[in-house]
């Protein structure tokens, strides 16, 4: 049965970063519907430490059709939505000249893709509700510094980062916030893969050596969310243990 409470749409909410932004909101009071798309257990591990407060739902953004059935869902069985995190992604290391088209499509689709469709659905439900929102979506900063291998997933984030800017134009009017998060490099899953020397290259330039954490970048996903950031729309938020100073 669906709360009265506003909702809170967060995907890929089971790990890595996306876990640690419901486990905050969940903490700050909210209420938080999460995506995964592997890893039932872990999904379910985090709706039974929210005490009833956060609640999973198989999804990929691949899915072409999916996101109607999603919002759907969540407005049915959670709460009517106010709010959006887009931190689902996937990502893959190729060099440009040996990449295929089914690849680069994938990651397009995907990412830059599945976050419209997503972002889509979500202001349908959010906008007939008259009480406004918050989207923040997750970047990266290699949408900003370039990476070599990370072509295609460089530029879905880069154009993640181009539909927030305009998204904060049309939105707006209705007292729809949208910001972004850019992190730096954060060890988790998705990153596992990237080897020792490539890590290396990626912190650096930080400025912290204490590095990025998820718990950091959630933290600023939370404060975009929240009214503490009311004044705040189309904006980039870097969370790179000063990377780009």
């Amino acid at each position: 049965m669906s709360s009265s409470e506003p909702v809170t749409l967060v995907t890929g909410g089971s790990h890595g970063i996306g876990r640690s932004v419901v486990e905050k909101l969940v903490a700050a009071g909210r209420l938080v519907a999460f995506t995964y798309v592997s890893g039932r257990q872990a999904a379910e591990d985090l709706e039974l430490a929210s005490k009833g407060r956060a609640r999973g739902f198989a999804f990929s953004l691949s899915d072409r059709q999916g996101a109607i059935s999603l919002v759907k869902e969540v407005e049915a069985e959670v709460g009517h939505l106010h709010g959006l995190v887009n931190n689902a992604a996937i990502v893959r290391s190729e060099l440009m000249a040996m990449m295929s088209d089914a690849s680069w499509d994938e990651i397009i689709d995907t990412n830059l893709g599945g976050t419209f469709r997503v972002t889509r659905e979500a202001l349908r439900a959010i906008v007939p509700h008259r009480w406004g929102g918050s989207i923040v979506n997750v970047a990266s900063l290699s949408a900003i510094d370039g990476v070599a291998g990370q072509t295609a997933y460089a530029a879905s984030k880069a154009g993640i980062l181009a539909v927030t800017r305009c998204l904060s134009r049309e939105m707006g009017r209705r007292k729809i916030r949208v910001n972004a998060v850019v992190p730096g490099f954060v060890a988790t899953n998705m990153t596992r893969d990237i080897d020792e020397a490539a890590v290396r290259r990626l912190r650096e330039r930080e400025s912290l050596q204490s590095g990025v954490s998820a718990a950091g970048v959630a933290d600023a996903v939370v404060f975009l969310l929240s009214d503490g950031a009311s004044d705040i729309t189309g904006q980039a938020i870097h969370v790179d243990a000063g990377s780009s100073a």
